[in-house]
């Protein structure tokens, strides 16, 4: 039950009384059966309505959706270029405790026989294909400066660790980066072996590149990575010219992210992308499109020792 008070229809047109409100509900004047007479709900959308806005939404989501995934994939590069920035940072922490000794990239593996070609002091012992155990990088010689074990992990890298059988485990790898085969790397802990490769053992020593050209770290493919050595042929070397080692990351809109020994950090967009056509491990052709892209990386290492 709800009572009704009355009200002048002649008032109601003349716009001095408004309607009343009944139960929630706006009454044009008299109420039959405790319902509104008819025309008296003005709210409801049509079909038609529905469909055009639900139109419009969908166009509107269509617009936005490729700005926010842009700015999503800039947020992942931005974080990138910060991990090996903050990687960079102790490498240069490293060089100070260590009397201007660069930090050791003595661990190479052998992905035919599952076990390293060598192991000796080295800044990580991450076998990025298969660890799921973060010893690699814990007892690693930069992991006393920054106990973060997110900074080696690009977040654009959604690869998973799979074991040696090719079993995928679905959780994702550790680490994304390498460090340069020019700094401190193998080669000179056996120069019997490896002597032709050129690489810097102290800060002070990193000349032709300078700090500012010469690579820190840098991003791997992730169909190539493997230990924890980016390396490339240098000018010395008489066999792989214009062959890939290892072969950077084709992330972060078709490019890659690299620090130098000066502690900056850049984003190479390559010309055409950089994908691995052999399986990993493997030396790979550099195709002729390719080649400008290869020469600037090869830029960024010794090619001769001093």
């Amino acid at each position: 039950m709800f009572r009704q008070d009355p009200v002048e229809p002649e008032l109601i047109l003349r716009g001095l009384k408004k309607p009343v409100e009944v139960a929630g509900r706006v009454q044009s004047g008299r109420v039959e059966g405790g319902r509104a007479a008819a025309g008296a709900w003005k709210g409801a959308f049509t079909l038609i309505e529905l469909l055009v806005v639900i139109a419009i939404i969908s166009i509107l989501a269509a617009m936005l959706l490729p700005a926010l995934t842009q700015a999503k994939g800039r947020a992942q590069q931005v974080s990138c270029q910060n991990n090996l920035r903050q990687l960079t940072l102790c490498w240069h922490l490293y060089a100070v405790d260590n009397g201007d000794f660069l930090p050791p990239n003595n661990f190479v593996y052998d992905i035919s026989t599952d076990k390293p070609l060598i192991s000796a002091g080295s800044w990580s012992t991450n076998v990025a294909p298969y660890d799921v155990d973060t010893g690699g990088i814990t007892g690693g010689m930069l992991f006393q400066y920054d106990d973060q074990i997110s900074i080696y992990h690009c977040p654009a890298d959604k690869s998973t660790v799979v074991t040696p059988a090719g079993v995928n485990l679905g959780v994702l790898r550790l680490r994304s980066y390498n460090m340069s085969q020019a700094i401190n790397g193998f080669p000179n802990y056996d120069t019997n072996v490896y002597s032709d490769i050129p690489c810097f053992n102290k800060f002070t020593e990193i000349r032709n590149p300078g700090p500012s050209q010469c690579f820190a770290f840098l991003e791997v493919h992730q169909d190539e990575i493997v230990d924890t050595q980016f390396g490339i042929p240098t000018s010395n070397t008489p066999w792989y010219q214009n062959n890939w080692y290892d072969v950077p990351a084709n992330r972060h809109d078709q490019g890659c992210d690299f620090s130098f020994a000066d502690g900056h950090a850049e984003h190479w967009r390559w010309r055409v992308p950089m994908n691995v056509t052999v399986p990993r491990g493997y030396i790979q052709p550099v195709p002729p499109q390719q080649m400008p892209d290869y020469q600037r990386v090869e830029s960024g290492f010794p090619q001769t020792i001093d």
